[in-house]
């Protein structure tokens, strides 16, 4: 994964993406569907799921656009990813909490997919949140982490800076490291919104 996330607005789509309205709806319906066909992580999961107090106002923007332009989203996650983790459950939460259909696909069962919707063309860096408006026409995606997120994660990862793989040492660092990406989170996953609130007004308004 890189260091920088990408949100990309009213950029036009491959004309014979492989995203059509029959394979979008080929997806996972629902965040207990996604829950139910991954074995990894589900505690993570849930509690990020749980965990997400929503902004009242982002919320209301969002849910006032898929209410007028027919917003759906389709994600793409692995359950080993901690981005993932947090990412897709606020999704899942936004969706809920706005009307939005959102369906939910495997990255490694999919390559097809993340083939159109590679990080600076190259990185496989997921989730990836493509949105679409009722006619299925592409309105922008976001993808890994927010902003605020990777502006911090530098300071975070000095916890592991020089300890070597496979020690005892390394994964109490580990722990360490996670605790304190744990302490962010939820400035985290606000921003995540944030972001998507505006790729969809940018391309909407």
């Amino acid at each position: 994964m890189t260091a920088t996330s990408t949100i990309t607005r009213k950029q036009a789509p491959k004309a014979d993406s492989v995203v059509t309205p029959e394979r979008y709806a080929q997806g996972l319906p629902s965040f207990q569907a996604w829950m139910d066909a991954i074995e990894l992580n589900k505690d993570n999961f849930q509690r990020h799921y749980n965990e997400w107090v929503p902004n009242d106002a982002d919320v209301a923007a969002i849910k006032a656009l898929v209410a007028s332009h027919g917003v759906k989203a389709l994600v793409l996650g692995e359950d080993w990813c901690p981005d993932v983790w947090r990412g897709l459950p606020v999704t899942a939460r936004l969706a809920e909490l706005t009307g939005m259909e959102v369906r939910y696909f495997k990255r490694d069962e999919n390559k097809d997919i993340m083939a159109e919707f590679l990080k600076d063309g190259e990185f496989e860096s997921i989730p990836v949140v493509v949105l679409y408006d009722r006619d299925h026409h592409y309105l922008g995606h976001w993808i890994e982490r927010a902003d605020r997120a990777n502006a911090e994660m530098p300071e975070i990862r000095k916890i592991l800076a020089g300890i070597e793989r496979d020690t005892p040492e390394f994964e109490e660092a580990r722990k360490r490291y996670t605790a304190k990406t744990w302490e962010h989170a939820e400035g985290w996953r606000d921003a995540q919104v944030s972001e998507i609130r505006a790729l969809l007004e940018e391309a909407l308004n």
